[in-house]
């Protein structure tokens, strides 16, 4: 069974993208190792899940990792990009920037506060940092001391509950 993931035609254009090393990949390997890393992301299934058509599942998932830290899948986003400009075919309209990871400031989301409330808020984090940069915690407030030891008993060493001063 065979699943061809890309035409010629987009082969040829990916090829000049992909490294080949001194040891390998052997070149009639790697369409098969590129499709394999396509239908890995394709079906989101399972490495190990591979079909062995695509070669060893680990083999694939290596090369897929040395890709990576090689850049290639980046150069070939800016490759694809630069062929697309040079035909007239970008649309930026599909570009997208995941919010979950843009961190805005509180004006931003439309929150609206009074300058009383703000300054407060402000007051209350700088204090807070500056006392957990001294180490301090909630619970070691000026004025408090020690608990009380229950049913009277204290913490001297000898145990027998008597003060030896």
């Amino acid at each position: 069974m065979t699943r061809v993931q890309l035409t010629d035609v987009e082969w040829e254009f990916i090829e000049p993208y992909l490294p080949i090393g001194e040891y390998g990949p052997y070149p009639e390997r790697l369409r098969q190792q590129f499709e394999g890393v396509i239908w890995r992301f394709r079906t989101g299934g399972q490495w190990r899940e591979m079909p062995t058509e695509f070669g060893a599942w680990s083999t694939v998932h290596n090369r897929f990792r040395q890709w990576r830290d090689a850049g290639v899948f980046e150069a070939l986003m800016e490759g694809l990009i630069a062929e697309a400009a040079k035909r007239g075919e970008v649309d930026l309209s599909l570009v997208s920037i995941d919010s979950t990871t843009a961190r805005a400031h509180h004006d931003a989301a439309g929150m609206h506060l009074e300058e009383e409330v703000l300054t407060a808020l402000e007051k209350a984090a700088a204090e807070s940092e500056k006392a957990r940069s001294k180490g301090a915690t909630a619970t070691n407030k000026p004025g408090r001391g020690p608990k009380a030891t229950p049913s009277g008993k204290n913490d001297d060493a000898s145990g027998d509950g008597t003060n030896s001063g």
